[in-house]
């Protein structure tokens, strides 16, 4: 399972565990840089704690973060790993998705990605029925301000997405890059995660909220 710690990758870890699948081992990959193609990268080392919380665990690399370059760099990493399948987040990214499955043809596994193509909107009501918690912690499209950082995903929050859709053509999903989250609760968690200290850091063109400091505690 590829994952994060943001939405998206918990939620297809949850569809996965319904599906029947055994995931057998959890994999984050760390970009060098901070545009990275292919990968999340605000606050990506708390993955140890997601791993942490759902006990399942995790295998971390870095990688350069360079177009294509990074691509085959999670081809090495999932090549030494005991797997028949790769189960990714991705929802609309036509870019991440190919590129995988290229990586899974090579290596003749499978690439499941049990949130493709479906409705943006239902995704986000999904996860407030589970009642999974998910902050923002990067927010980079025209109409996020710095308020939007460590803010939950609620049902205001989905409001206001879908106002920014409307407004901007900013993806609800924020799979173009818009935005980014961290779950801290999940019903597969067997405890949550807590942010103990915070700090936002703002450019001109969006911003990301730093975890300094985080902990599992009890739910």
């Amino acid at each position: 399972m590829l994952v994060t710690g943001g939405k998206d990758s918990a939620l297809a870890l949850y569809r996965a565990m319904q599906q029947g699948h055994e995931i057998v081992s959890l994999v984050t990959m760390v970009p060098q840089r901070a545009d990275s193609w292919m990968f999340h990268s605000p606050n990506v080392h708390l993955t140890d704690l997601f791993a942490e919380a759902v006990v399942i665990p995790l295998v971390k690399a870095d990688t350069s973060g360079e177009k294509e370059k990074e691509v085959a760099d999670l081809k090495r990493v999932l090549a030494r790993l005991s797997i028949d399948a790769v189960v990714s987040g991705a929802i609309f990214s036509v870019y991440q998705k190919e590129r995988i499955d290229r990586i899974c043809e090579e290596l003749r596994i499978k690439h499941l990605a049990p949130l493709w193509h479906e409705d943006p909107l239902s995704l986000l009501k999904e996860m407030l029925r589970l009642e999974m918690r998910a902050v923002f912690v990067g927010v980079y499209a025209l109409g996020f301000t710095q308020n939007w950082l460590g803010r939950e995903i609620d049902e205001s929050a989905v409001h206001d997405l879908v106002e920014l859709n409307r407004r901007f053509q900013v993806s609800i999903v924020g799979e173009g890059g818009e935005y980014e989250t961290m779950v801290l609760d999940a019903p597969f968690f067997g405890k949550r995660i807590r942010l103990s200290e915070t700090e936002r850091v703002w450019e001109a063109s969006g911003g990301y909220l730093l975890v300094k400091k985080a902990a599992l505690v009890a739910k």
